[in-house]
């Protein structure tokens, strides 16, 4: 078992253990502070959170709570399961129905789940266009939306059907999101949303994601 911590740290070799212990072992190790740590398809990544990435997720949560109280079901970094081999994510942010509880595990289930976001990291990006993209699809996520501090663009993914989503719809910052179609009846307004004036992603995870 080999672990690289850069701007992510993957733990490979991990077939033989199961998600709980996967994240049994990563409490075990010393996580820095300020680094978010999830388990995507077995491989466990941690990625640091930005001062851009932050004010994103601020600024979202608090839009949510603007429209639906503060008693929201809104978690952030928290661990919830997916469908898929061993997916363990910690969503920059989640909302659950109103009526959602956790499971028997005391975690909750990602059948509450009406919208995810996820704020671009440098070096994770790829996970948020790619397995994290078509697992949400696949979950019946109804509504998931990527925002991307280096580009100054937001990507709203609507309709999962199978392991993508039917609609998309790119905005760039400044512009809202309209979700009045969605669960969330609101739109959410973007124009205070930083971007990211620091080193970009390497080319490899650009091309991963860069629009065609």
């Amino acid at each position: 078992m080999t672990v690289e911590l850069t701007d992510r740290t993957e733990m490979a070799d991990s077939s033989e253990l199961s998600l709980d212990a996967l994240f049994e072992l990563l409490e075990r190790m010393p996580v820095p502070e300020g680094y978010k740590a999830e388990i995507v398809e077995g491989t466990v990544h941690m990625s640091p959170q930005r001062d851009a990435h932050w004010e994103i997720i601020r600024r979202i949560v608090r839009a949510l709570e603007d429209r639906f109280g503060m008693d929201v079901k809104v978690k952030s970094d928290v661990r919830i399961d997916f469908p898929g081999h061993k997916n363990g994510f910690a969503p920059d942010v989640a909302k659950l129905r109103d009526a959602a509880s956790p499971g028997e595990d005391g975690r909750w289930r990602y059948q509450d789940i009406e919208f995810v976001a996820e704020v671009i990291s440098r070096g994770t990006g790829q996970n948020d266009y790619g397995p994290k993209l078509r697992t949400y699809a696949a979950a019946g996520v109804p509504v998931y939306l990527i925002a991307d501090p280096y580009v100054g663009r937001c990507h709203l993914y609507t309709q999962p059907k199978g392991t993508a989503y039917r609609t998309e719809l790119t905005v760039d910052f400044g512009t809202p999101v309209d979700l009045t179609a969605t669960p969330l009846a609101m739109t959410l307004p973007t124009a205070s949303f930083p971007r990211d004036r620091g080193a970009p992603a390497r080319p490899a995870e650009q091309a991963e994601y860069r629009e065609g």
